[in-house]
């Protein structure tokens, strides 16, 4: 009886859930009926003198059928059961309903109903197509059998006798009406949930606006920290209802800071000894404010421990490794991340690039090890740096105009053009910042830096790797610098309204595509457009653009990007390709990858016994350790990385850092570094050079083992196949390399 009650518990926790799909819920329902149905059909047909073989089919299949809910309820196979009792529903229960309930003259008929419900309530998508004109060709086929073959159906309810049919309207009556109340009912205590959700979550971001409102230069922090959670969450294989609650957890984790003064908490320069004491207090009033929540008992762990440190060195507790909780161990990774790639009063933002390496130093002492990689593979996946804090409007420091007195007085943040080629469009307006001044205009600074802005020090442009390509004048005039050429045109425009007058701004529009290593910007105004075709020096680095000008104030500043990709020859070519995969070929095409998995051979059969060898050489531009060649083990049934249906198992760079996805297969890497390893300065400067590699794959059962060596590296990675694929395939990728002589070995 207690087991009985706890079943029946489960279940009404299970279908009330708002997390679980409703179609679930509904399936389970519609399950729990139906097998009311067949256990009232058992008396129904003692009362009508049906054989006794009908009676115990009966009785056999209510056993059955709750033996096999059950099993699937409590195992979790609720979308395989669903399939399994749609053909159960259609091709065994309703025949046989038909032909033994005295076919269109009995109870069948009613029936027959209970698959079309089934179908249209519990399926969705093809499933529910393909079942749906199954389920009509098999009623149609009972009733033609059962008109031109009576002898076939059991003829107990005619002559008069209907009570089958009264019978089976009853059930399949209390059936309909009992799934129509439960509908109704969900939808309202649905519709309840999502209020008291909605009321927690205006009550919590009302909350954190107040805190952050206490710091200048930390607005938002809290909402970015939650949402870098949740991306780790989903990536290390939580359910969507696990990744909400750390999404709230994070959210909250400084509420703590209301209690610590604005003056500590605003204060420019390096805290006294006893301010930094101060400041460590806000885990343990976080978890105080938060603890009197009792509706989210757990909501005050990220406040409490999202300052301990996996080596233990962290505070209040000094929790060490898998003791901390494992929420606090998420939004630490995250909480790190965000604090480093937002401005703060003593610094500016710290490069994403930098900021991996910084993330990369902490795993396995300030970071989980595991948490950490996940950040790493976002931050990788992050090619438009999406993973920061925005700054005000578009890229411009939280205004929508630039005024320069001289050229670089002034210049905005730099506005991300590519490389992923699509159309960014900058709309404006331009008038004069003094009008008794003679000389005005505008420009364009075009140029590259680990942190997107401007540098003009030596020291900070040797830090931040700043390359200028070129300095360009709304005009068209431009001085080349790092671009390999310039080509210009102007084009006139028939004015219909003339340039703007002198109490009005002139509007310009600004459109910048990016093909590779090609650069189309096109600079309009009312009265002409000027197109430049800028042909860079590589196709590695990144491109941004930077407002500024001489005597000009830029203002209503707007900017937008296109959806769609421009194709592929968008930008005529006006000076030869850059290439570094020149070289022999193998079995494969050469490949040059300029940025983070940009480009890919084509998956190869991976074979037990399989070799790979070929040349890996790091481009110009490469600059870290990651720069190199990557191996990926992957199915996708187009033989493509990362083409439709997918799935990576493991993901192994030379260097020894490997990515796996947790639910296909589970990895273990082991590093070596040789008698001959040098250190990664000297590693990596032989990637610039060039080095010839060789990586064997070896399958043991569903374990696959990937081994290599070189430069004193010495690399072994285990996968154990978690989800078998129908195949495996090899590729190889990487990040700022050239590949190339690619020889496959079976």
């Amino acid at each position: 009886m207690k087991l009985f009650r706890s079943f029946k518990e489960r279940v009404k926790n299970y279908v009330y859930d708002t997390s679980v799909s409703i179609k679930d819920r509904t399936f389970v329902i519609f399950s729990m009926l139906m097998l009311l149905a067949l256990l009232a059909a058992v008396p129904c047909g003692l009362i009508m003198h049906e054989p006794i073989s009908a009676t115990l089919s009966t009785l056999a299949g209510f056993i059955l059928f709750s033996l096999y809910v059950i099993y699937a309820f409590l195992n979790d196979r609720i979308e395989q059961a669903k399939d399994v009792i749609s053909v159960v529903v259609v091709f065994i229960f309703l025949p046989v309903m038909f032909f033994t309930n005295g076919g269109a003259y009995g109870g069948a008929p009613v029936w027959l109903l209970l698959g079309t419900i089934y179908i249209s309530l519990i399926l969705e998508g093809k499933r529910k197509k393909i079942m749906l004109f199954l389920n009509s060709a098999i009623i149609i086929a009972c009733w033609i059998i059962g008109y031109f073959n009576p002898r076939f159906v059991s003829e107990y309810s005619r002559g008069g006798n209907y009570f089958d049919s009264i019978a089976a309207m009853i059930i399949v009556g209390s059936i309909i009406y009992s799934l129509i109340t439960f509908q109704l009912s969900l939808f309202k205590k649905d519709e309840h949930i999502n209020n008291l959700k909605r009321l927690f979550e205006q009550t919590s971001t009302a909350l954190v606006n107040a805190i952050d409102a206490k710091d200048e230069y930390t607005h938002g922090h809290s909402s970015r920290v939650a949402e870098y959670s949740r991306k780790i969450a989903e990536m290390y294989g939580k359910s969507p209802v696990e990744c909400d609650e750390i999404y709230y957890i994070a959210l909250l984790h400084d509420v703590g800071k209301i209690g610590i003064s604005e003056k500590i908490i605003n204060k420019d320069g390096k805290l006294t000894d006893d301010e930094y004491e101060e400041i460590k207090k806000h885990p343990v009033f976080g978890a105080q404010i938060l603890r009197v929540i009792t509706e989210y008992p757990d909501l005050y762990i990220g406040a409490r421990f999202h300052h301990e440190r996996y080596d233990g060195k962290g505070y209040p507790e000094g929790l060490k490794g898998e003791d901390i909780p494992e929420v606090a161990r998420i939004i630490s990774v995250a909480d790190a991340y965000d604090a480093m790639t937002s401005k703060r009063s003593y610094r500016d933002t710290i490069p994403q690039q930098l900021v991996r390496e910084e993330i990369v130093k902490g795993a396995g002492t300030q970071f989980d090890p595991k948490f950490a990689k996940i950040m790493q593979h976002l931050i990788d996946n992050d090619t438009e740096y999406d993973l920061k804090e925005k700054i005000g409007i578009a890229e411009l420091r939280g205004k929508n105009e630039i005024s320069s007195e001289t050229c670089l007085d002034e210049i905005s943040e730099g506005i991300l053009v590519g490389p992923d080629p699509k159309i960014k469009t900058i709309c404006f307006k331009y008038e004069p910042k003094n009008r008794k001044k003679g000389s005005s205009f505008g420009q364009i600074v075009l140029f590259d830096s680990l942190d997107g802005r401007h540098h003009s020090t030596p020291r900070m442009k040797n830090k931040l790797n700043y390359f200028e390509y070129a300095v360009i004048r709304f005009d068209g005039q431009f001085e080349c610098y790092g671009a390999r050429k310039i080509e210009s045109k102007e084009e006139k425009r028939e004015n219909t309204g003339g340039a703007a007058g002198n109490d009005a701004g002139i509007p310009y529009e600004i459109e910048a595509v990016r093909v590779k290593d090609h650069m189309l910007i096109k600079i309009g105004d009312p009265e002409r457009v000027v197109t430049l075709t800028i042909a860079l020096p590589d196709s590695s680095r990144y491109s941004y653009i930077g407002l500024t000008g001489e005597n000009c104030h830029l203002y209503d500043v707007s900017i937008s990007t296109s959806e769609n990709t421009v194709p592929g020859d968008y930008i005529p070519r006006i000076a030869e390709e850059i290439s570094y995969i020149k070289g022999p070929e193998g079995d494969l095409p050469n490949i040059q990858i300029d940025g983070y998995r940009r480009a890919s051979t084509k998956g190869v059969l991976l074979k037990d016994g399989m070799e790979i060898s070929f040349h890996t050489m790091s481009l110009p531009t490469a600059r870290l350790v990651w720069h190199t060649a990557y191996v990926d083990i992957f199915y996708s049934p187009d033989r493509m990385p990362e083409g439709e249906g997918y799935m990576e198992y493991a993901f192994i760079r030379l260097d020894g850092e490997n990515w796996e996805a947790e639910e296909l297969a589970d990895n273990k890497t082991i590093v070596n570094r040789n008698d001959d390893f040098e250190g990664w300065d000297t590693w990596k400067e032989a990637n610039k050079k060039g080095f010839d590699c060789t990586v064997h794959f070896s399958v043991e059962g569903n374990k696959i083992i990937t081994t290599t060596q070189n430069q004193g590296i010495s690399l072994r990675n285990v996968t154990t196949i978690l989800v078998e694929p129908p195949e495996l395939y090899v590729s190889l990728t990487g990040d700022q390399c050239a590949i190339t002589n690619i020889r496959i070995k079976s």
